[in-house]
């Protein structure tokens, strides 16, 4: 395929953006070569600024559970911008999503809408510390909760230590109070707990990771977690941002039975558009304001247009009882025939999927944490990623995200992409 219009727009994008793009893995540093602009897109399907038709496995990383353009989504934002794009005033709309949230997910009470995925980890965590009167959270290597300043923190010398900050403008007293931690490792959380009595507010986790790859929590991990937190009286928030909505009507609080006490969403739960919220029970919500001292606010929070679409999405999915069996069917069917093809080339891989989530890895080990996902072999990733371009299939940049399957792929769209990785599989 050729990307001279999408090289075109690049170098353009360059000259007044940082880097060409507004979200740095879009830049296709990971990979090489020249970012793909996009013009439109409709159900499983891309369609760039060259004319090319490309297969789509991220779905705006994550919200198009349902397609692209989903004509109920589309349908009632253009209704509800007819009548204005924001007031900056409550709205009905906006009760009627809380609502229909709160009845889908567990062991919640109240939502807050927010505008990103960021926003609601930030303030899930401002709240955890309010809530607490305490001051340190503990994170997961590998686990990405949105670029605020608590979160940019990689591991130091082992899970006890301190963090220290992974990007400029990261301050140490910041880092100082974020603890890292080795995803599905539960002893080393334990220890942090042990090396810092009545002082930690929070545990904040991806309950199934996606930004290094797709990585399932081990068996009593999340149990694990909760019963940490209720020992050491500190509140477990769980990152649903990907997940939510997406692995089961009420996210993994369902899927796998474990309560947390503060859920944040993103992605489907705005069909499309920007949106986050985080929700929790009312004695966790009441500390919010205007309730309580926890300050947090947004002049476009709630927007129409957002809560209009995420409504549209929610109510399909609600409505559908049979959707997320039918994402998990085909995300094994796609897992099944990319891992035979890869095997019957003796291209050495592991393949990780929970539902709708899936991720390879050319490695030698399972992966089960950061350590072992950078471990992979990404020289080949970078073959395979261009290959399937190549092919007409769009793939996550990077080695360390998960690809989100949509339920407007075909079986046909499938076979297509297992077709193309059996023709790529000789040159890896």
């Amino acid at each position: 395929m050729k990307y001279q219009r999408s090289s075109q727009l690049f170098k353009a994008a360059s000259e007044v953006i940082p880097g060409g793009v507004n979200s740095p893995v879009r830049a296709f540093k990971a990979v090489g070569g020249t970012p793909i602009f996009v013009n439109k897109a409709k159900g499983a399907y891309l369609y760039d600024a060259d004319g090319n038709r490309l297969i789509d496995y991220i779905n705006s990383w994550g919200p198009m559970i349902l397609g692209h353009a989903f004509p109920p989504v589309i349908e009632a934002v253009i209704q509800k911008a007819q009548l204005g794009t924001s007031f900056g005033m409550p709205t009905e709309i906006e009760t009627k999503i809380a609502e229909l949230a709160v009845s889908m997910v567990p062991n919640i009470d109240q939502i807050r809408f927010v505008n990103s995925g960021t926003e609601a980890c930030m303030s899930a965590v401002r709240l955890a510390r309010g809530f607490s009167g305490k001051e340190k959270i503990i994170k997961f290597a590998g686990c990405y909760h949105g670029h605020s300043d608590s979160f940019l923190i990689q591991a130091g010398s082992g899970a006890v230590t301190f963090g220290s900050p992974n990007s400029p403008g990261v301050t140490e007293g910041t880092a100082k109070d974020t603890l890292l931690a080795p995803y599905n490792n539960l002893e080393a959380v334990a220890a942090i707990f042990e090396a810092n009595p009545s002082e930690i507010a929070c545990i904040i986790v991806e309950p199934v990771a996606g930004n290094m790859g797709c990585i399932a929590p081990h068996p009593g991990f999340l149990k694990g977690l909760r019963d940490l937190c209720d020992v050491h009286a500190a509140v477990l928030i769980f990152d649903e941002v990907m997940t939510g909505f997406r692995l089961a009507r009420g996210g993994v609080q369902e899927l796998y039975g474990v309560n947390a006490d503060i859920v944040c969403f993103g992605k489907v739960i705005g069909g499309g558009l920007p949106v986050g919220a985080f929700a929790a029970r009312h004695e966790i919500m009441t500390y919010l304001a205007p309730l309580g001292p926890v300050y947090q606010a947004g002049t476009l929070s709630g927007n129409p247009l957002a809560m209009a679409a995420g409504y549209a999405m929610l109510q399909a999915l609600e409505a559908d009882a049979e959707v997320f069996d039918r994402l998990a069917q085909k995300t094994e069917y796609l897992h099944k025939g990319i891992a035979a093809t890869l095997t019957a080339h003796n291209i050495t891989h592991t393949i990780n999927r929970v539902g709708s989530m899936i991720s390879i890895h050319f490695s030698e080990t399972p992966v089960i944490d950061f350590e072992t996902a950078v471990e992979g072999n990404n020289e080949r990733f970078k073959t395979f990623f261009h290959g399937l371009l190549d092919a007409g299939i769009y793939i996550a940049p990077s080695a360390f995200e998960t690809w989100f399957i949509t339920d407007a792929l075909t079986y046909e769209d499938l076979d297509e992409t297992i077709a193309a990785v059996a023709k790529i599989a000789p040159t890896l």
